[in-house]
């Protein structure tokens, strides 16, 4: 019988064209992700789900999916998808990452050259019958400063046309090379250096913990005096309260949103203000980028139900059956190494070495090296797979380097992974025991036997006296369990480091309490996905 697929929201004809050319019994129903109960009752039937944003693809629904094996998101967003709860229930979750990376730069540029000219005013005054030529005056681009927050696959391509535009482009992207950079045709600067400099400012960066509210009331107020703001990528970038206070009092001349902290946007302290330009989240919005995307993922799906190939899974690596069932746990490791170097490095990093050993070397370690770089780029682009990973980390100018070696040690194979920032080198590694669970063995060149936890926290210290009191007595006295404790060290009196599994996650005061003590070179807090 026939692989079936239903496509509840809209989508364009050509997707069903290629399911059905392809062998597949497709079902069209675009106005049924609306309808919850509806979809509940039908997805049974169904081995494939084709959607954009519309279906919510919830955990209660992949429960009564019975023979569900793949949810292809036709975009590269996945907030309408569980994919905790497709993965426990072995459910495949692809995107289509670059398929609208164009059409979102395009419209980003077209924001900034609407609210430089007052574009959209000016063409209500003149719809209204007035002739208003001398109240808008706007501003070249030509010679202009534009500041990229975000410098990935769209922030890149937005350089491209700028530069087009004979701007001066400055990026701030903590991931961006410096010999990346040169090659853009763009300069590397810090984010306060960007602000100060910059006549616009264009946001491209995914909304994480590190990113949200990355222009706040305090950076909106180092922003050069008469700049315009651009944002065209995700709501909660940017303070729209302290943003809208700037350009009531004439700090900030102009600002082009495309995306709100609340969407739909029925509501905002932008709404209203003058040479304020405001579309509804359009970015992806053009006929081309539409086309690409439903292409993109009735591709994508067919091969997988027709042929088990997995291309742009979030949630799965790029392998064969076999290999999946052999490499799953080296694959989890993987994840788990690169996403502590991650966590642990706040530089461009310039490299990246894998290291497998012993039996890991005879696996697929292109799949254990998109693991680890996807685990080290999610901290600033939770978007990031196994797929478009490498792809990410190429755009960046980051080195990528795979290396084989023999069993060298104690351990049947192990995976180790080497970061190479302009600063320092970082390097962590692990292996599986015979309970398959990961494990890390070595951090910084110190021997340790740690699980992977939820929640732990990393210090660094010189082996001295204290140094397990003070962390359990600060921990103690604000309430917070230690369920787990692994210490390690160089030699006696050298470099010596401790992981504390905790319960939750540590707030930051309390981290700074710790600092405070002056006995720790280095106090993180880590979050791992153990699920």
């Amino acid at each position: 019988m026939a692989p079936r697929v239903l496509i509840s929201d809209e989508l364009s004809p050509a997707a069903v064209a290629i399911f059905r050319d392809r062998g597949i019994d497709v079902t069209y129903e675009p106005k049924m992700g609306k309808d919850k109960e509806a979809l509940l009752a039908a997805i049974p039937a169904y081995d494939g789900l084709a959607v954009r944003s519309a279906t919510k693809a919830t955990e209660k629904l992949i429960a009564a999916a019975a023979r569900l094996k793949v949810i292809g998101r036709a975009g590269i967003g996945v907030d309408n998808v569980d994919i905790p709860a497709a993965s426990r229930r072995g459910v495949i979750v692809m995107n289509t990452p670059f398929g609208n990376s164009i059409t979102t730069a395009e419209h980003a540029v077209a924001m900034m050259l609407a609210v430089a000219r007052q574009i959209p005013e000016a063409n209500a005054s003149t719809h209204a019958g007035k002739w208003e030529k001398s109240r808008f005056m706007g501003v070249e681009l030509t010679g202009k400063t534009l500041g990229v927050i975000g410098a990935g696959n769209i922030g890149s391509i937005v350089c491209d046309r700028a530069r087009g535009l004979r701007m001066k482009v400055v990026a701030y992207d903590p991931f961006l090379g410096t010999e990346k950079a040169d090659q853009m045709g763009v300069e590397k600067v810090e984010l306060d250096e960007l602000l100060r400099r910059s006549d616009f400012v264009t946001l491209h960066v995914p909304l994480t913990e590190q990113t949200r509210n990355i222009l706040s009331r305090e950076a909106i107020g180092r922003l050069r005096p008469g700049a315009r703001v651009v944002n065209c990528a995700r709501g909660g970038l940017v303070d729209e309260e302290a943003l809208a206070e700037a350009l009531r009092e004439g700090r900030v001349a102009g600002a082009a949103f495309d995306v709100f902290a609340e969407e739909p946007a029925t509501a905002s302290p932008l709404f209203g203000l003058p040479n304020v330009v405001v579309t509804p989240h359009l970015g992806a919005s053009t006929t081309e980028a539409q086309e690409n995307v439903a292409l993109q993922v009735a591709e994508q799906m067919s091969d997988y139900l027709l042929t088990g190939a997995v291309t742009n899974a979030l949630n799965m690596p790029n392998v064969s059956a076999e290999e999946a069932r052999v490499m799953g746990p080296w694959i989890r490791l993987a994840g788990h190494l690169g996403t502590f170097v991650g966590q642990m490095t706040d530089e461009p990093i310039t490299a990246i070495n894998v290291l497998a050993d012993g039996v890991v070397s005879g696996m697929n370690t292109a799949a254990l090296s998109s693991a680890v770089i996807a685990g080290i780029l999610r901290r600033w682009n939770p978007d990031a797979n196994l797929v478009s990973a490498p792809v990410i980390a190429r755009e960046r100018g980051i080195q990528l380097s795979t290396t084989r070696q023999d069993q060298s040690g104690m351990f049947e194979g192990y995976v180790k992974v080497t970061v190479a920032t302009d600063k320092r080198e970082r390097s962590v590694a692990g292996t599986v025991f015979s309970d398959n669970k990961p494990r890390f063995i070595q951090i910084k060149g110190i021997n340790v036997d740690a699980e992977i936890g939820a929640h732990m926290v990393y210090t660094t210290n010189e082996d001295v006296p204290g140094i397990i009191g003070t962390l359990g007595q600060t921990m103690g006295a604000h309430g917070v369990n230690i369920a787990n404790f692994q210490l390690g060290r160089s030699a006696p009196g050298g470099e010596a480091i401790a992981i504390l599994y905790v319960d939750s996650p540590v707030p930051e005061p309390i981290l700074d309490s710790l600092r405070r003590t002056g006995l720790f070179q280095q106090v993180k807090a880590l979050r791992f996905d153990v699920a």
